[in-house]
């Protein structure tokens, strides 16, 4: 339990900027040094890893491969929705208007080339780590690089996200951020909707002792095919929730819906509507209002 939701931050800086936009701040990274291979590696302490956990509660299927009637909730799915006592959320394209290592790497001159291999990821084409490792050796990205671009691109939230997050928590339903991303770029995200630094899984970028990149952390099980069921079957063995919600757009998102993950696939297709994901959804929604609204 200790290793789930009391991982420790050491910061190398502690100052933070201020962006004068409708978003809330960007912060600067908060690293760790580790030893890795006899070099320096600055990362972040990730949780304990847990074991995965067989379901006593199994996840409601769609009700048809190729379900073209769910954009309107069943009794059921309405049932789980409200009286879920935790909710998953993707990062990139759901809670985020666009997909997190597209712009890093558009920042830093490989845009269009990583977006190529993000939708194939996305779509369940590829198995993920290797799209990931895939994409960040296009533009391997080094510290400076990271830093000066959470400086000047302060995060892009979907509309309704806040007041969707706000209602779920003034139910007392725990909200967690479960994402291919990376947690040096999720952080901000996180505190714009006050959700705490333990309740988000999420992949390490590494680095050397001067700067340079030297990869990921393929600990970390959002890094690898399957990695986010195992995020959710973690996080709902260690806390014994009877009713948990994946609200996400991709393959991995829709992955998270099985025995002792989550039991109810929501696919937002507000930002990107991949029609193979969103065909085998409990629900498809475009909008965070038809959520928002279904908790009233």
């Amino acid at each position: 339990m200790e290793g789930l939701v009391n991982s420790r931050i050491i910061p190398i800086r502690t100052s933070c900027r201020r962006h004068y936009s409708v978003f809330l701040p960007t912060f600067s990274l908060q690293l760790r040094n580790k030893n890795l291979n006899k070099g320096q590696v600055w990362m972040m302490r990730r949780p304990k890893s847990l074991d995965s956990v067989a379901a006593s509660i199994q996840p409601l299927e769609a009700s048809t491969t190729g379900n073209t009637d769910n954009r309107q909730p069943s009794k059921e799915v309405l049932e789980l929705w409200r009286s879920a006592d935790a909710v998953c959320f993707d990062v990139d394209s759901t809670v985020c208007v666009d997909e997190g290592i597209d712009e890093l790497a558009e920042f830093c001159g490989a845009g269009k080339a990583v977006a190529e291999w993000t939708a194939r990821a996305m779509g369940g084409s590829v198995p993920f780590e290797q799209a990931l490792s895939a994409r960040l050796s296009l533009f391997k990205p080094s510290l400076a690089q990271v830093q000066d671009f959470l400086d000047k691109r302060p995060p892009r939230i979907s509309p309704g996200i806040e007041e969707l997050v706000k209602k779920l928590m003034a139910r007392n339903t725990d909200v967690y951020l479960i994402s291919g991303g990376f947690r040096q770029m999720i952080n901000p995200v996180a505190s714009i909707l006050g959700i705490p630094q333990e309740n988000i899984f999420a992949n390490q970028l590494l680095f050397g002792s001067s700067g340079e990149f030297l990869g990921f952390d393929a600990n970390e099980p959002t890094s690898r095919s399957g990695g986010k069921a195992t995020a959710v079957q973690q996080i709902r063995k260690v806390k014994g929730y009877k009713a948990l919600v994946m609200i996400g757009d991709g393959a991995t998102d829709l992955e998270a819906r099985k025995p002792g993950g989550a039991n109810l696939f929501i696919c937002y297709a507000g930002v990107q509507h991949r029609e193979s994901v969103a065909a085998k959804a409990n629900w498809l929604v475009f909008s965070f209002t038809d959520l928002i609204t279904a908790l009233e």
